[in-house]
């Protein structure tokens, strides 16, 4: 299998996540609207298709949807998660009882318009950094509750790549750290006290001489922040290799070619996760 193929999420990760929405859709009684028009052995044919261009994440979450409310409903995804899409490209089929497609309908295409959002994001920077220099673009954790499996795997669906998952991940030391810390070179010496030996120690630094400092005890990692591209050229250049250099603050599409021409390793965003704009999608009869 080749490296870039982008491999689904395990079930096991997307079923809670699916099934919590439906249970917050059905609510206590049901779709009482669906039942009481819709008859017990109406079957239809469906396709839910794109209404823009974008590229496509959350198939799985959606196709799980609808399977979880009918198992009976034939659900065949077209365009896979990472596909490119435009206006009327069909990407998911569906046959079966018309009252589980309708049921399932709204929190199928919650899941999809959003995830899908959050890979078309991270392709319009992906795309827009890559003339200007090797960065990868790399998303936070700053996700919505709950659903931070999906959206980092729509950001790969996107051509970028994950941060921490967690908090457990890796060491990042931020300013409010080094704040109750007393300085750099002591919140990165007692991290590395109290951490195994496969624990990465990244810290944030904002100035040149904060990231000498960094760099005189070995992190492993900085994050450059808010720095402007000049600076960050004399941070790569300060770094020479010793870490991996990461740029993050208010990077959008018309900065991040700028940004990675410094020569980054990374380029951290947390909006493609936070307050991307959904992709439009529908669901119509066949």
């Amino acid at each position: 299998m080749p490296d870039d193929v982008l491999l689904p999420l395990p079930r096991l990760l997307v079923e809670p996540v699916v099934r919590a929405a439906l249970l917050e859709d059905l609510g206590r009684a049901g779709d009482i609207t669906t039942d009481a028009i819709v008859p017990a052995g109406e079957r239809m044919e469906a396709v839910i298709a794109s209404r823009q261009d974008g590229v496509i994440a959350g198939t799985d979450a959606a196709a799980i949807a609808f399977e979880l409310i009918d198992p009976s409903l034939a659900v065949s995804v077209e365009r896979p998660d990472g596909s490119r899409v435009a206006p009327g490209d069909t990407v998911i089929r569906l046959s079966g009882p018309a009252r589980a497609v309708l049921t399932a309908e709204r929190v199928a295409l919650n899941l999809l318009c959003r995830l899908s959002g959050v890979a078309t994001a991270t392709a319009s920077l992906v795309e827009a950094a890559r003339p200007h220099g090797k960065a990868r673009i790399v998303c936070t954790r700053k996700t919505t509750p709950g659903l931070r499996a999906l959206e980092k795997h729509a950001v790969r669906a996107g051509g970028g790549s994950n941060h921490r998952f967690g908090l457990d991940d890796a060491v990042l030391i931020k300013d409010n750290h080094v704040a109750v810390a007393g300085g750099i070179i002591p919140a990165i010496e007692r991290a590395r006290a109290r951490t195994g030996h496969l624990v990465k120690i990244e810290v944030e630094v904002d100035t040149l001489a904060q990231l000498e400092e960094a760099l005189s005890v070995g992190a492993d990692a900085v994050l450059l922040d808010n720095m402007s591209p000049d600076t960050l050229r004399q941070a790569v250049a300060m770094v020479d290799g010793r870490a991996v250099t990461e740029a993050s603050g208010r990077i959008n599409r018309e900065t991040v070619g700028a940004v990675a021409a410094s020569g980054v390793d990374l380029i951290s965003v947390g909006w493609i996760t936070h307050s991307s704009a959904i992709i439009d999608l529908g669901l119509d009869a066949a």
